[in-house]
């Protein structure tokens, strides 16, 4: 097979790749990023790129127009190389809002009942030795194991890296070595023995799809030292779970999106370190929580029967690792615990969000509803608990949207419209020029539109308005949020007809399977006690307007709780106490999975919740109040 030069600009990047290679693979080969956020199935458009010379085969134009075909616009993860290149590769999106988690970590309250001596399962104990002697000459680990047995740890587990270095630190600690041990499953287990005191810390590791947090945590007190996040840098192998389960099937993607996932810890574990100053050898544990992709894609277990009927994982409840078996720069002989999931789509950022958010110990009838590319719903209470999972999909992430982007800087986030006039105010993260709209921007934006007439209860703009802003685009009916002049684009800032069904599918999405658990137990949405809204993308929405447009049932405000982050929080606990990882362990096995795609039911109310805010609007009565006053606007 021939080989064909192909010249990346504007890095001025040259590599040498046979007939056939996809562009995608010859960028990242380069040592270049290319953005693809769909996986490499060649839907979102995101990874396109200019070639200026030479023959190229394009597997798929999807998303590319007649005139850009004609300036040489190719998909990278649909197109291979056929002879020498040259390929322009346009600026990529950079994800450059401060994450509001990526600080040092506020108070985080220690469970009332926490008791180093009673709860947790990494204990500290300084042990005193008899010096052997002419009379008493047992061997090193033989005295060493005595000693602990004495003070109630006996058939004690010793790795080999430890055994090597007994001899030594018993000598040099004048035979009163101190000594960290792990009790939480079977017998303890020796981490690390040391001549001088050990301060033993550990990691709560949240791994979610968009971003990854981490808390560093004292083993003694229970304190957060610190706190950092970041975009989980798998994302640009794809938005949502499904695309990174297709990306992991190709070659080695298995391979690379785990070691992106770690890449990302190590960049949290380097911001912790050099604001703190710990050594990451004193990191002697860590739990992980994440949904049940995450999870398979850091421990490299491969997912794709996730994906297929009777979409079983690998495991729910993976056994625990030493952290030199994941290649994690911590102590090797540290114990990484993931967390228990319930289902496929069901992970262990729910169980670990249910134990956070005390819905396992309420009487009142809890939603708890963790909202993001995978919409993942709890129902119950301390009695019972059904849980469910819908594919939302990445348009609130702002995918699948003309416009749409991540929450970065130049990303509109909230808008208002006038009444009247249709004329829109915004604000733009940065408060800069606009670049596009980000998901809380995309729900504040359907909304405006919805209550003040532009669209109808389908989603369809209305083109009889009488103002510029409604109007027939490249793509159909649109309404102009922007237009070029006030952009850092130079072009106008739209959202489509198409944009908005996508929108309402996503919306649709989520109502629907929260509505579907409470028909299936007979209960009433009306009568949920509290509604408990999870994730970092959570905190963003506005409840006002997301029961405008149907996201989100139609109840009292004060209903209405945002947790943050529930699932890192989760982990801290499950980190801290071994009750709490108990309960963790019983919260999963007592949660009812219901799968959506056994029957018609799920897709009956996600038909029925595709219109603005639903089929039946005396499900939203506050809203039916609004759409009474704009419904027959001219």
């Amino acid at each position: 097979m021939a080989n064909h030069r192909v010249s990346l600009y504007p890095d001025e990047a040259t590599i040498d790749v046979p007939t056939g290679t996809l562009i995608s693979e010859v960028i990242r080969n380069a040592g270049t990023e290319i953005s693809q956020p769909c996986g490499g199935q060649g839907r979102c458009g995101r990874c396109a790129v200019i070639v200026t010379e030479g023959p190229v085969r394009r597997r798929s134009t999807i998303r590319l127009s007649t005139e850009d075909l004609e300036a040489g616009y190719a998909l990278a993860c649909q197109s291979v190389v056929e002879g020498d290149l040259k390929i322009s590769i346009p600026e990529q999106e950079l994800i450059a809002r401060r994450l509001t988690t990526d600080k040092s970590a506020r108070k985080v309250v220690v469970p009332l009942d926490y008791d180093p001596e009673k709860l947790q399962s990494v204990r500290l104990r300084k042990i005193h030795l008899d010096p052997p002697t002419l009379d008493d000459s047992i061997d090193d680990l033989t005295r060493f194991k005595r000693g602990l047995a004495e003070t109630g740890y006996p058939d004690v587990i010793i790795p080999l890296s430890v055994l090597r270095r007994i001899g030594d630190v018993l000598r040099d600690s004048e035979w009163q070595p101190n000594v960290l041990l792990d009790t939480l499953h079977g017998n303890p287990r020796v981490i690390e023995v040391a001549s001088t005191p050990i301060e033993p810390v550990g990691i709560a590791l949240d791994i979610g799809t968009t971003t990854v947090t981490a808390y560093l945590i004292d083993l003694v007190s229970g304190e957060v030292k610190n706190s950092a996040a970041e975009y989980n840098e798998q994302i640009n192998r794809g938005e949502d779970v499904i695309s990174r389960i297709i990306f992991a099937g190709k070659g080695n993607g298995l391979q690379e999106l785990g070691s992106l996932v770690r890449g990302t810890f190590e960049t949290l574990l380097t911001r912790i370190q050099r604001r703190t100053g710990i050594n990451p050898e004193n990191i002697y544990k860590m739990t992980v929580a994440g949904n049940t992709t995450m999870i398979h894609l850091f421990l490299g277990l491969p997912p794709e029967s996730i994906r297929k009927t009777p979409f079983i994982p690998a495991a729910n409840q993976p056994p625990q690792f030493l952290a030199h078996d994941l290649d994690l720069p911590i102590h090797p002989e540290a114990f990484v615990d993931c967390l228990p999931g319930v289902a496929s789509y069901v992970g262990a950022d729910i169980s670990a969000g249910v134990l956070a958010s005390g819905l396992a110990e309420s009487e009142s009838l809890t939603l708890f509803i963790d909202i993001g590319t995978n919409g993942e719903i709890v129902l119950g209470n301390k009695e019972w608990m059904l849980t469910c999972a819908c594919s939302a999909g990445p348009a609130f992430e702002g995918a699948g949207v003309v416009d749409g982007m991540r929450a970065t800087e130049g990303a509109i986030e909230e808008v208002w419209i006038h009444s009247s006039t249709y004329e829109p105010t915004y604000r733009v993260i940065g408060d800069g020029k606009p670049h596009g709209i980000c998901g809380s921007g995309l729900i504040s934006l359907l909304s405006e539109l919805f209550v003040t007439g532009v669209i109808d209860r389908g989603g369809n703009v209305r083109l009889d308005l009488n103002s510029p802003r409604v109007r027939s685009g490249d793509h159909g009916p649109e309404y102009v949020l922007v237009w070029a002049e006030e952009t850092e684009t130079a072009q106008d800032i739209v959202i489509t007809k198409v944009d908005v069904e996508n929108l309402m599918r996503a919306k649709a999405a989520i109502y629907a399977g929260f509505s579907v658990l409470a028909s299936s137990v007979g209960v009433a949405l009306s009568n949920v006690d509290q509604v408990l809204i999870g994730g970092a993308f959570g905190k963003y929405i506005n409840v006002e307007n997301a029961i405008k447009i149907g996201l989100l049932p139609d109840l009292p405000w004060d209903r209405f709780q945002f947790l943050g982050n529930t699932a890192v929080l989760g982990a801290y606990m499950g980190l801290l106490s071994q009750d709490a990882r108990v309960k963790m362990n019983e919260i999963a096995d007592r949660m009812t999975y219901l799968e959506l795609s056994a029957d018609n039911t799920f897709y009956d109310a996600f038909t029925a919740a595709l219109f603005l805010p639903h089929t039946d609007i005396s499900l939203f009565p506050s809203v039916a109040d609004i759409w009474e006053k704009y419904k027959d606007k001219d």
